[in-house]
């Protein structure tokens, strides 16, 4: 009789921060033998076009109601939500109902944060959940001990200039602007429902006996952290990033990137990092999928560049067709010094992000420290200005600085209009002083090697998903002998 491989079902919410990670792990999966069934909202259909899927998986996706993709000009995020977790449980009930009818029941279902609802829809069916943490363990710590006694607290945190806060078990003494953006008084209300939905996230996980909360770090990045909450059992298994990165194996799952990385190693930014030299130290400027910096942080940032007299490589991502209104003036976007600029360096839509930064003749990452960005210029031995928007980038930013040691963060100017805007003297400040930093540089190559280290055969993030991966394909064994 032939056996029956474990199935996983992984659900993830639909925006580039969430995919990108849940994908590669779904490549884990794969190469342990599993079958992968993955779903997310037809939304996030402009994010899976650049994803490759793999052999083996299968992709599903359902409305959210908002098939373009949900947009702050549609009105209630709350509704949105709503909206989300009930046709995300339709979705996932139909799933489990079908496996089971086609022979190839679901063994576990995996999901991201914002879907608290997913954990329920395991229990119904009787089947195991772990939830995937795509950011560091120290948000997460955060938000436990909000929902547990000091929501008083973090409330005053912006009341008073010289607050600050030490959470139990941890070695960091946190300020206001450390907090992940959701607890702020100056949190737009378009976010309101964030607070909500992390507090249904931890009260499904409290009901669990054994609740599984699989980590996107590594063990000796967080080892406080991942122990800071005695009733959670916290499971480092990161970086999760594509192999090739990091061991040099498996150079097909470079392409788990995208589909454009075959055609990368011949693109313009490619042939111009190569043309630098080894020792050019290029500065790699770029602020993810979602953030929108103003045009007047735009002009500093240029700025500040063109001061450092330094080769850059930066990402200024094309408008989104919500982004732009109909008086926009496509002249007035273009930046005062955009000549000097093309100069110096270059400037690109896109590019594959994991492969700029393991290029040897960059020297230095500016990153809005979105946790994926961290994670990747961790791994890659970069050391980072930190330039913090919002969400857990505050945090992140923070644990960069303070804690890792492998860049500094930006300090903010509050402006007349009531704006915050980073001077190009700041941020000039903090290019010199991750490039020249010697401190700066050894640490993260010792970081380097301790994420390398972590993901090989016999390192702790690759013994943690043996051990669960093992227990899982038992409990198939188990299951089906007792059938």
């Amino acid at each position: 009789m032939e056996q029956q491989r474990p199935h996983f079902l992984l659900v993830t919410f639909p925006a580039q921060g969430h995919i990108n990670p849940a994908l590669q792990f779904a490549k884990r999966f794969l190469t342990a033998g599993a079958d992968v069934t993955f779903a997310t909202a037809a939304s996030a259909h402009k994010c899976l076009k650049k994803a490759t899927v793999p052999e083996g998986m299968t992709l599903t996706t359902f409305s959210d109601g908002y098939d373009d993709g949900y947009k702050p000009s549609d009105g209630d995020a709350t509704n949105y939500m709503s909206t989300f977790r009930q046709r995300g449980v339709e979705t996932l009930s139909a799933l489990f109902e079908k496996s089971v009818v086609e022979g190839k029941p679901i063994t576990c279902l995996v999901y991201t944060l914002l879907l608290p609802w997913a954990a329920e829809v395991a229990r119904k069916f009787h089947v195991p959940s772990a939830l995937l943490w795509i950011q560091p363990a120290t948000v997460l710590n955060i938000y436990y001990y909000y929902f547990n006694g000091y929501r008083e607290v973090i409330n005053e945190c912006e009341k008073d200039p010289s607050w600050s806060l030490e959470l139990p078990n941890m070695p960091l003494k946190l300020k206001a602007r450390d907090l992940p953006s959701f607890f702020l008084p100056s949190n737009p209300s378009l976010y309101t429902f964030v607070l909500p939905t992390f507090q249904d996230q931890i009260q499904q996980l409290e009901i669990e006996e054994k609740p599984i909360i699989l980590v996107n770090t590594f063990e000796a990045l967080e080892v406080h952290a991942l122990k800071a909450i005695e009733r959670f059992n916290l499971i480092p298994i990161g970086p999760i990033l594509p192999s090739a990165f990091l061991n040099g194996k498996d150079p097909s799952n470079k392409s788990f990137e995208g589909d454009l990385f075959q055609q990368s190693k011949d693109a313009d930014y490619m042939k111009w990092l190569n043309s630098q030299g080894k020792n050019a130290k290029v500065v790699y400027v770029s602020f993810g999928s979602i953030s929108v910096l103003s045009k007047p942080q735009m002009e500093e940032l240029a700025r500040a560049l063109i001061q450092t007299h330094r080769p850059f490589l930066w990402v200024i991502r094309e408008k989104a067709s919500h982004e732009i209104n109909e008086e926009d003036n496509k002249d007035e976007d273009e930046l005062s010094c955009m000549e000097v600029l093309k100069q110096q360096g270059l400037i690109v839509p896109w590019c594959s992000q994991v492969e700029v930064l393991s290029h040897p003749s960059v020297g230095c990452f500016v990153t809005h420290c979105g946790w994926n960005s961290t994670l990747e210029s961790l791994a890659s031995g970069v050391p980072m200005v930190g330039f913090p928007q919002w969400t857990d980038q505050t945090t992140n930013a923070k644990l960069v600085e303070d804690l890792w040691k492998t860049g500094v963060r930006v300090n903010v100017s509050e402006e007349e209009e009531g704006g915050v805007l980073v001077k190009s003297e700041e941020i000039k400040r903090c290019l010199e002083e991750v490039m020249d930093s010697q401190v700066i540089k050894e640490n993260a190559k010792k970081w380097r090697e301790l994420a390398v280290e972590a993901v090989n055969e016999g390192g702790s993030s690759d013994k943690n998903l043996k051990a669960f991966m093992e227990e899982l394909f038992i409990n198939v064994k188990s299951k089906k002998i007792h059938e």
